[in-house]
């Protein structure tokens, strides 16, 4: 499923329109990346929680020259599944 398709989705079970849920898709994203980007966790219970988590710098390989690089620390975005989106997988 693609952005589209879930716009679609979104407007067949609320009975709104396209443009309407693209505009609560959107302001859904913006909401959660601004929540990220601000250092909090986003927990949508039943579905999931999505957090920042630091990664610490390290030494990696480069596979095509085999030289050793150092990699830089960075945040990276974490999700952790619901109990119900698990279960709702099988």
């Amino acid at each position: 499923m693609n952005r589209t398709d879930l716009i679609e989705k979104i407007a067949e079970s609320t009975k709104l329109t396209k443009v309407d849920s693209k505009k609560a898709l959107d302001a859904t994203i913006d909401a959660i990346k601004n929540a990220l980007a601000a250092g909090d966790s986003v927990a949508l219970i039943g579905f999931g929680t999505f957090s920042v988590v630091e990664r610490p710098a390290h030494e990696g390989i480069n596979p095509r020259t085999k030289e050793k690089i150092q990699i830089a620390a960075k945040k990276a975005v974490k999700f952790k599944p619901g109990a119900g989106l698990a279960d709702s997988i099988g």
